[in-house]
């Protein structure tokens, strides 16, 4: 077993979330709200009984995903399964880009959700998870 660093695959609050330390750090953290916006892109979602699983107050998980070919700023939305709800918005996401590849944790919460036409309107707060 070497000593270099590498990055985990898991996604940090995931770990946090699902750990027993996860309990302990939890009095620890103070959660600084950042931004309200919405969640992007909900009507190219294909498997719809993902919206199902979540409702209002939920906090959902923010991932990077610096591959994307459209933005290379992307931030996925994903539920608490890690099941992809959408994006935050092109037009809102390169501070947050830049905190979270700065190694900072952000989280989601949803403040309301309605079904409008062919998409779900998905109204979402943005949390700075400060330790």
């Amino acid at each position: 077993m070497g000593t270099e660093l590498t990055i985990a695959e898991k996604n940090t609050l995931t770990t946090l979330t699902t750990h027993s330390l996860g309990e302990v750090l939890k009095p620890l953290t103070n959660e600084i709200h950042l931004f309200d916006t919405y969640v992007a892109g909900t009507s190219h979602i294909k498997d719809e009984t993902v919206f199902d699983t979540i409702k209002d107050g939920d906090t959902l998980v923010l991932q990077r995903e610096p591959e994307n070919r459209f933005d290379e700023n992307a931030i996925l939305v994903l539920n608490s399964e890690g099941r992809k709800l959408g994006y935050i918005p092109e037009k809102d996401n390169i501070v947050f880009t830049r905190l979270m590849d700065a190694g900072k944790l952000l989280t989601a919460k949803i403040d309301h959700m309605e079904p409008r036409g062919s998409f779900r309107e998905i109204n979402i707060k943005i949390y700075l998870v400060d330790f």
